[in-house]
């Protein structure tokens, strides 16, 4: 349940990000243990395309979530607007 209100209480930035981050980790994971460590056929260009693929979606992930907690602490300490300096039009 903790984890459900925590997913809820994400913005939609950090909410794509952590998902970039789960699926691109899953797949390393999976090529490395299903395809680097175990005897099998040889490992093709493109499953090493992809294997870097996806280091580089983990950094956009990262760079997702990141940016998503900047916005949310930058929304919480703005100042308040002094609406009698304001022009009027």
């Amino acid at each position: 349940m903790r984890l459900l209100a925590w997913w809820n209480g994400l913005s939609r930035q950090g909410r794509t990000g952590w998902t970039i981050i789960i699926v691109a980790l899953g797949y390393i994971i999976w090529f490395l243990k299903a395809r680097v460590f175990e005897v099998g056929p040889e490992i093709s260009r493109k499953e090493w395309f992809y294997f870097v693929l996806m280091i580089g979606l983990v950094m956009l992930g990262t760079v997702n979530v990141r940016m998503a907690e900047m916005r949310q602490r930058n929304q919480k300490i703005m100042p308040p607007i002094d609406t009698s300096r304001l022009k009027r039009k």
